[in-house]
């Protein structure tokens, strides 16, 4: 295993993903744009728009290099090097808001200095919770987890929830999933079998996505709907721009920002102190939206 393989995996990742969602979907497909990095590297971004399912999805791979910004070392505590970082991220903006936001990535990094890691997460954002579909959606990952180490589901649903926290909301930006960062080889795992679990997480994403997406896609909805998925959309950008750390490296090691800033949806709403009404739909979501639910 080394980062090539790496890096070629990761491309047929994003291959695949993308013909499973055009099949669901079956009108939508993915507009390519590669892109090169100045400083090293480059990328592949993909990007959907008005599917029949599917209003703004993209499933962007990109392995960039070179000198690592003073930045990135003070935020993670490295010592001076050179950086190589690949992966693919992916973020689905549905048309309807019966039908859920999603969110994937899964990367590698590692340093001219011999210090590499794993990295990723998957993890679900509806507009109206489901019960059914957040059972759904955690069963799979703790079966995934659970092939390989027991104590990965609990431990990264716990970093997920933590991570995916709108602190100055008070509440999660969804159901959550499972969060998990610089995975390193260590006396009792080696990092082939960290690289091993990220292709599960990786390979888990077209399934369980397209499952949901022909499970709901088809429900009623209306305008009072709508509004709440613009405002719930608005509560997405704003944990993108102020709190996740991906765009923050990002824009931090000067990605491409059309790029890094395509997780943004077509359309988002701010109402001014906006409130539910008491036993409405839009009332249990929220009561939902708060770390440490146990969906399974």
């Amino acid at each position: 295993m080394n980062r090539q393989t790496i890096e070629t995996w990761f491309k047929k990742l994003q291959d695949d993903i993308c013909t499973q969602i055009e099949s669901t979907d079956q009108k939508g497909a993915f507009e390519q744009d590669l892109w090169q990095r100045p400083q090293g590297g480059g990328g592949r971004t993909r990007i959907l728009r008005n599917g029949n399912i599917i209003e703004k999805g993209g499933v962007n791979f990109s392995a960039v290099e070179g000198p690592t910004p003073q930045k990135i070392l003070d935020a993670l505590q490295l010592d001076q090097a050179d950086f190589y970082a690949t992966g693919v991220s992916i973020v689905m903006h549905p048309r309807s808001p019966r039908v859920p936001i999603i969110h994937m990535n899964v990367r590698y990094f590692e340093m001219s200095n011999g210090v590499s890691w794993f990295g990723g997460g998957i993890d679900l954002t509806p507009h109206y919770v489901v019960d059914e579909d957040a059972h759904y959606f955690h069963q799979q990952l703790k079966t995934t987890c659970d092939q390989h180490d027991p104590s990965y589901y609990p431990q990264f649903k716990q970093w997920a929830d933590d991570y995916f926290y709108i602190k100055h909301r008070k509440e999660t930006r969804g159901i959550g999933g499972i969060f998990f960062d610089r995975l390193t080889e260590t006396p009792e795992i080696s990092l082939a079998d960290r690289w091993a679990f990220v292709q599960d997480v990786g390979s888990l994403f077209a399934p369980t996505y397209c499952h949901l997406l022909d499970k709901n896609k088809d429900l009623p909805f209306g305008e009072n709907e709508k509004l709440w998925q613009y405002l719930r959309r608005g509560r997405y950008v704003e944990f993108n721009l102020v709190l996740d750390k991906g765009t923050k490296f990002g824009l931090d090691t000067d990605g491409r920002t059309e790029s890094i800033l395509m997780s943004m949806p077509p359309q988002a709403n701010w109402e001014y102190n906006y409130e539910v009404q008491p036993g409405s739909e839009e009332e249990k979501t929220l009561r939902l939206l708060q770390k440490g639910v146990n969906w399974i």
